[in-house]
């Protein structure tokens, strides 16, 4: 058996090694109520994503452009063909940096097998990354199947402002989106991240607020009507 950290095995050991930071840095934020994974995605820009999402799409087909109008760029394909948008980031990273390191201990058993010596480990990463890729995009694609977090085609995202809002998952601070839930017209549940639209102003879980604006794909929010009423209430 290979040895987890022979100089071949680096770049999987490293990769699996990440994973396990992800994990710990995701549930000290659930702790503190900050998100990873929502703070990753609204640094991203929106990408007006029309792929063709078939499992066997090449990833130079899918036409995506940034929101400006910009044609498509090879780099946008590739992120629209690996699911990026319909699934949030930090998970396809954790999808394919276990795809990689795994595929990449596999080839390494298999070249200690056959040859009786591991191969160097930028060879290794060849088929490693081969598989890494592909293995992304079906799980991505199966994720975004099951996953209730994607938007309806029916409604645009740009008719939630003035819809309100409750903050599902962390406390939302300016510059720190937490996560947030409405219902469109036609009973849809969306889940979207949400800022305070004033510097000063904190949304905790379980908070009422109205989305007042759209900056990529963050939602800038202010105190509901009804949460405000509720609040000089006696």
């Amino acid at each position: 058996m290979t040895d987890f950290f022979a100089p071949g095995n680096t770049p999987f050991a490293v990769a699996i090694l990440l994973v396990a930071l992800i994990a710990v840095v995701e549930i000290v934020g659930l702790l503190v109520g900050f998100s990873a994974s929502g703070a990753i995605d609204s640094q991203l820009p929106d990408l007006d994503v029309d792929a063709d999402f078939s499992p066997h799409a090449s990833p130079l087909h899918a036409d995506a452009h940034a929101p400006d109008g910009i044609g498509p760029g090879p780099l946008s394909q590739v992120l629209s063909w690996l699911c990026v948008g319909r699934v949030p980031v930090l998970v396809l990273l954790i999808v394919f940096l276990c795809a990689f390191g795994l595929a990449g201990f596999f080839v390494q058993m298999v070249a200690d097998g056959i040859f009786g010596f591991s191969l160097p480990a930028v060879l290794a990463s060849i088929p490693a990354l081969a598989t890494a890729f592909p293995a992304t995009r079906y799980v991505g694609l199966a994720l975004a199947k099951v996953m209730p977090k994607e938007e309806s085609e029916a409604v645009s995202q740009t008719e939630f402002v003035g819809k309100v809002a409750l903050v599902t998952r962390g406390t939302a601070r300016r510059g720190m989106p937490a996560e947030a839930k409405l219902a469109d017209p036609h009973g849809q549940t969306h889940y979207v991240l949400v800022e305070p639209d004033e510097d000063a102003a904190t949304f905790s879980q379980g908070a009422e607020v109205l989305i007042v604006q759209q900056t990529g794909s963050v939602y800038r929010v202010i105190a509901s009507v009804n949460a405000a009423m509720s609040d000089r209430s006696p």
